[in-house]
């Protein structure tokens, strides 16, 4: 089974008023319409019947999952980024769950690393995911290579994802080619 997993589109990161997407990644998706062509390809697995999964980054109030040394990370809860309690932990509205959509919260880059995904995905009989998100150097490219060695096919939407710029965006695309497939969202067959 195939499933979509759309990863990080939290106001914080990708909305103009959030507090990281001063980093390049509203900009990216004004540019590029990403946001538009992740609710398509949203749809077009909904309408067949296949699982949409959607991940967040954050913390709780408190920062206590805050990983303080990270270089990344660390100063979240002095900006109060990523508070899961507040608007800048909740997905874009444009892309956002809709009914009973799975929603994976979690406290660092990948989407496996101490998370119930790999559990999720085994148990509701996924063979093979597809990947959108922010950052494509980030989350996507970890979750790719986590998916990878779990034994996931991997396909990912390069017009589905967003980097700070393009130069990250195709620096990472260039990496993930290793171990996945590289498509737009045009090339998606679902049968």
């Amino acid at each position: 089974m195939k499933a979509l997993i759309c990863m990080d589109f939290e106001n914080d990161i990708v909305h103009a008023s959030g507090k990281v997407s001063g980093k390049g990644y509203a900009d990216f998706d004004a540019r590029h319409g990403t946001l538009s062509r992740v609710r398509g390809v949203q749809d077009r697995f909904r309408a067949a019947g296949l699982p949409v999964i959607h991940v967040r980054v954050g913390f709780h109030p408190g920062y206590a999952q805050s990983p303080k040394g990270s270089p990344l990370m660390g100063q979240a809860h002095q900006f109060g980024a990523f508070d899961l309690s507040g608007w800048g932990g909740q997905f874009i509205d444009a892309v956002a769950p809709q009914g009973e959509e799975l929603v994976i919260t979690k406290h660092r880059v990948g989407s496996f690393h101490a998370t119930a995904m790999e559990l999720t995905l085994r148990n509701m009989g996924v063979t093979h995911v597809f990947l959108a998100g922010v950052a494509t150097d980030m989350v996507v490219e970890s979750t790719a290579r986590e998916a990878h060695d779990r034994d996931f096919a991997v396909s990912v939407i390069a017009d589905c994802c967003i980097a700070a710029n393009d130069e990250d965006q195709q620096r990472s695309l260039v990496n993930m080619r290793k171990l996945s497939t590289i498509l737009t969202s045009d090339e998606i067959e679902l049968d």
